[in-house]
């Protein structure tokens, strides 16, 4: 099965081949029978084996978990070119604009030149000959006029070459853009491609996750029949499970190390900026892993209305500079996949720059930050952005 085409019925299928499916019927029945020590073992010999079976299938979602990664950073490398592109862009404008600079000025030259001859009055080769006093002068007059022509024609040519070269600097520029729709066309594609896999592997985490649940509910069902001592081993089982499925990597901060420029200014300098750092202060954290929603949150109560969706579609859709010297507060900060969580790992994490050098965000609580240690701890996967959300630009 390829990890990049699972699909809700290949999760039925893993499922079955953990064994859960023969042991639902058990998860279903309340134990309405006296339980004795025979039942417990069986309930625990089951356990055991769907625990084996369970890590094979996380291992299936630590892959899928992985080629997200894969995705996210693919993501962040289109947007490094997108951006260099459009540096590119802005250099060439800026080029044509003193081209055509230049071009009005060989223009207004040649102008200025024809008006001068007209206004002196052209002289004939009958008048050159007839004025001249001797051979000598009149081969001299003739010489003269001779630089003249060619003086004319030098300067013609040199406002065609001007014109050519324009020309070319212009097809460069359409060029580029043409290159620069490419690479959206593949972000967009991309984009699709990641949503899909997010769908599906949080398809697949939920089924397990209740299946675990209901695994669990029977055991403690049993033990619950039985000894004190037999309940308190159950929680301290699943206590040991809680904090084997809290331990994340510790990568390094290879996305951080693509981000560039130093933070300038201070706080914020308008009220439409002001109107949601103040909003930052006053919003209550929603939870714990609903970071976006509080961010979305904060511009509501700000009167900027409501955006949707998760910290991972922010990013992608509003945040577009990984330079510093671009900050400016009420933007959004995030990355769209980070190593430190499983579910970082599939939808990121996202706050707001409150200006100073400080941002804000929910991780459980409203928390302030060091704009660069926020940005050091998630950026182990992809480049950290920043940006307007909904493409507000506040100021």
């Amino acid at each position: 099965m390829e990890l990049n085409n699972i699909s809700r019925r290949d999760a039925l299928r893993i499922f079955a081949g953990a064994g859960l499916a023969t042991v639902l019927p058990r998860v279903a029945l309340a134990v309405d029978h006296a339980v004795d020590q025979k039942d417990v073992d069986s309930t625990n010999a089951q356990i055991e084996e769907t625990k084996r079976q369970v890590a094979k299938v996380q291992s299936e979602l630590d892959d899928i978990a992985a080629e997200y990664e894969k995705l996210s950073k693919k993501q962040s490398d289109t947007l490094d070119e997108i951006e260099r592109t459009q540096g590119k862009i802005v250099d060439v404008e800026k080029d044509i604009s003193e081209k055509e600079d230049e071009l009005s000025e060989k223009k207004e030259r040649l102008a200025k030149r024809v008006s001068e001859s007209y206004q002196a009055g052209s002289t004939g080769f009958l008048d050159v000959l007839f004025s001249s006093a001797s051979f000598e002068e009149l081969e001299s007059n003739v010489y003269y006029m001779d630089k003249i022509s060619e003086s004319d024609s030098r300067m013609i040519q040199e406002v065609k070459d001007l014109k050519a070269e324009l020309v070319s600097q212009r097809d460069t520029l359409r060029e580029q853009k043409a290159q620069l729709e490419s690479l959206s066309a593949t972000q967009q594609k991309q984009l699709k491609e990641m949503e899909s896999k997010q769908a599906e592997t949080q398809s697949v985490l939920a089924g397990l996750s209740d299946q675990e649940k209901k695994l669990m509910d029977q055991r403690d069902s049993e033990l619950a029949a039985m000894a004190k001592e037999k309940a308190e081993q159950a929680a301290a089982a699943k206590a040991a499970a809680a904090a084997a499925a809290a331990r994340g990597s510790a990568d390094s901060g290879a996305g951080a190390a693509r981000v560039t420029g130093t933070i300038s200014g201070g706080g914020a300098t308008t009220g439409s900026q002001q109107a949601v750092v103040s909003a930052c202060h006053t919003t209550p954290s929603p939870g714990l892993g609903l970071c976006a929603m509080w961010v979305s949150q904060v511009f509501s109560n700000a009167g900027y209305g409501y955006a949707s969706g998760n910290a991972c579609d922010m990013y992608n859709a509003w945040c577009t500079s990984s330079n510093r010297s671009d900050l400016k507060p009420g933007m959004i900060v995030a990355v769209s996949s980070h190593a430190h969580t499983s579910a970082g790992r599939i939808y990121g994490h996202i706050g707001i720059y409150v200006g100073g050098g400080v941002m804000m965000d929910n991780v459980g609580y409203i928390r302030t930050i060091n704009v660069n240690e926020w940005i050091g701890y998630y950026g182990t996967t992809v480049t950290p952005r920043w940006g307007w959300l909904m493409g507000i630009r506040l100021g």
